[in-house]
């Protein structure tokens, strides 16, 4: 997959001379390209090695993540953390990042809600997921949750439909969709989220056993 050739604009820094993920990150600090920069402390790019067989796309930071500067180091990262190790893949062997780079909240007392970001939000960050696809490309491309879905394979995916499912896109060579983390936290019993943590984990394996197998063939399509 090529780099992208994406043209500079006013509210979007981009770097010059040879892009690579810590320069788009730097860039990245600067942009503007919509509202959510106002209220979020800072930009949160991907983190991981250009080298990572997989690339774990979520929605956007939380509170902790907005705070901290890395995407996944909140409860939902560590919901993450534990389903990778239960599938036995290798954290060091993951990039993860969000389609979206701010935090989208709403005041409610002493806590910062977390918003769903419009699509405006998700378009004006497009660039960037994108070049990190292409900076990256990785074997294994897993959306978490239908906001990354959807942004990434189309408004017409559904999560709850297609999740764990080996799915040709012209993004990487396989593609594997599950909930997002955070999806897990909110249910509304423990037998509940031990039954949801297992599904989750299902869906890691197939991803294990697809960096195992090194077969670039999908087995479905969209």
């Amino acid at each position: 997959m090529p780099v992208l050739d994406v043209l500079p604009v006013p509210d979007r820094p981009w770097p010059t001379g040879r892009i690579t993920l810590q320069s788009l990150r730097e860039a990245a600090r600067g942009c503007t390209a919509c509202p959510l920069f106002k209220h979020a402390t800072q930009t949160v790019f991907g983190r991981g090695p250009e080298s990572a067989r997989i690339m774990l796309v979520g929605e956007q930071p939380g509170n902790d993540e907005d705070l901290g500067g890395l995407p996944f180091v909140g409860p939902a990262g560590r919901v993450l953390a534990d389903g990778l190790r239960a599938a036995a893949i290798d954290p060091a062997d993951a990039y993860v990042t969000n389609v979206v780079k701010h935090f989208k909240w709403v005041p409610r007392g002493k806590r910062r809600i977390h918003q769903k970001p419009s699509a405006r939000e998700v378009d004006a960050c497009r660039p960037w997921i994108d070049e990190e696809m292409a900076l990256v490309r990785p074997q294994v491309l897993v959306p978490l949750g239908a906001t990354a879905a959807q942004a990434l394979l189309g408004s017409s995916f559904r999560v709850t439909r297609q999740r764990g499912r080996d799915i040709s896109t012209p993004l990487a060579p396989h593609t594997v969709a599950t909930v997002h983390p955070s999806s897990i936290l909110r249910q509304q019993t423990s037998g509940d989220r031990e039954r949801e943590m297992e599904h989750f984990i299902e869906d890691l394996r197939v991803v294990a056993r697809l960096l195992d197998d090194g077969d670039d063939t999908p087995s479905h399509s969209l």
